[in-house]
């Protein structure tokens, strides 16, 4: 089944020197951009992290440390890659808690001005998880009837969650709704501010904490109370666009004073 597209739809990989989303770097990004009228562009990229690939993530993606050592920088290519994400709304698989704020955080990393948030989200997983629970690989078993070939290489995947998504539609025809909007409401799994969770919104859709001392509580209530807090996190190991939405929610509030 087609794609039923209001503007271009961006699909995309990343591996990676770990799982840490604060501290890791991108060392393979792959997209595939799908426009409403089903043509389509894709690329994909090495880059230099700049910092050593754990020999963890290198088992899994099997690209070395001198596999990238000649390769640009993500600041060298981060307006490249803004470019194709500007306008689109954007589609991986488990994408929501791991290749989306790993890209926000790069792009944060190098002062890009562009926020990912402006892009509507479909992770491809939790549309499998709710229907079927099962990985990447018996998805493209499942779905497509075919066997992945080259599993976590970033244009492989890339390519199978395009498929896969296209196949899950086909599959449950009025089930899944065949619509950008409606797809990122049903595969969002939280009410995040920040890609991470430290910050999410309640049911009068205020923000508020969601860790720590003080869990479940206004944001700027707390900062009001304890401006130390502020000072503590914006010096701590979080990552840099949960420290940037902190300090947006602190601006705003002093704004209105």
């Amino acid at each position: 089944m087609k794609l039923n597209l209001k503007r271009p739809l961006v699909f995309f990989d990343i591996e990676s020197t770990g799982l840490n989303i604060a501290k890791d770097r991108i060392v393979e990004i792959s997209y595939l951009k799908v426009y409403p009228n089903q043509t389509r562009e894709s690329k994909t990229m090495r880059l230099n992290p700049e910092c050593p690939i754990s020999t963890e993530a290198t088992a899994v993606h099997h690209i070395t440390n001198d596999d990238v050592k000649d390769c640009p920088t993500f600041r060298q290519v981060a307006h490249e890659l803004a470019s194709v994400f500007q306008g689109c709304d954007i589609a991986g698989y488990n994408s929501n808690r791991f290749d989306i704020p790993l890209l926000a955080e790069e792009f944060e990393r190098t002062e890009t001005d562009f926020d990912l948030k402006r892009c509507q989200p479909i992770d491809v997983q939790t549309i499998f998880h709710r229907m079927e629970q099962r990985t990447l690989t018996a998805a493209y078993r499942f779905y497509c009837n075919k066997d992945l070939e080259g599993a976590h290489a970033a244009a492989a995947d890339t390519e199978a969650t395009y498929e896969v998504l296209c196949a899950q539609l086909e599959h449950y025809g009025d089930a899944l709704p065949n619509d950008v909007e409606a797809l990122s409401v049903f595969t969002s799994q939280t009410r995040n501010v920040d890609y991470a969770g430290f910050i999410v919104l309640n049911e009068v859709d205020k923000p508020v904490f969601g860790f720590g001392k003080y869990k479940g509580r206004l944001v700027t209530e707390v900062l009001n109370e304890a401006p130390g807090y502020l000072s503590w996190i914006l010096n701590a190991d979080f990552p840099l666009y949960t420290k940037r939405k902190f300090k947006e929610i602190r601006l705003k509030s002093t704004t209105k004073k």
